[in-house]
């Protein structure tokens, strides 16, 4: 786990409430949702990405912390510059590590970001299921910029993806 993913996976007030009561024991969603106040359909969804973040394991009634993740993330070195030499100033901006930080709000700019995604992700002409189109997606949401659902969706608005009966392919 990086450690800008695990920035992003607690960069939520909601997801930093449910981590915490799960560090103090709490292991099922129902106790999550009691201990926090937060609706049930918060809790599933912040403990889902928990999760996915590497930050907590288990499944409904044996959530726990995976301390493990948290080790390895602590030992993790990364370099203090780790985008490419010479690459785009956008990719540099909101990409680390290969990993999604944020999306920009300028339309010209979220293009770039966007072509950039499709090309890494995609090979033109192929055509693919939407689980496919999520599971190549969601690595580049690890870090909590945004989510893979968003990110589709914004491929088809912008044209880089094709969507006809669920299923995809890049143009």
């Amino acid at each position: 786990m990086a450690a800008d993913a695990l920035a992003g996976a607690l960069a939520d007030d909601g997801r930093r409430r449910i981590f915490a009561v799960i560090v103090l024991g709490a292991d099922s969603a129902a106790r999550v949702a009691e201990r926090t106040g937060l609706p049930t359909r918060v809790v599933h969804t912040g403990v889902r990405r928990l999760t996915d973040a590497g930050l907590v394991t288990g499944s409904d009634g044996a959530l726990a912390v995976d301390e493990a993740a948290l080790r390895a993330a602590a030992r993790e070195r990364r370099p203090a510059d780790d985008t490419e030499p010479g690459g785009d100033k956008v990719l540099r901006t909101f990409l680390r590590g290969g990993v999604l930080v944020g999306l920009p709000a300028q339309p010209s700019r979220r293009r770039v970001l966007l072509a950039h995604i499709a090309d890494r992700s995609f090979e033109p002409g192929v055509h693919y299921p939407e689980r496919a189109v999520d599971e190549a997606l969601k690595p580049w949401c690890a870090a909590g910029g945004s989510d893979h659902v968003t990110l589709r969706r914004y491929l088809i608005d912008e044209l880089l993806l094709t969507r006809e009966r669920g299923i995809y392919q890049r143009c």
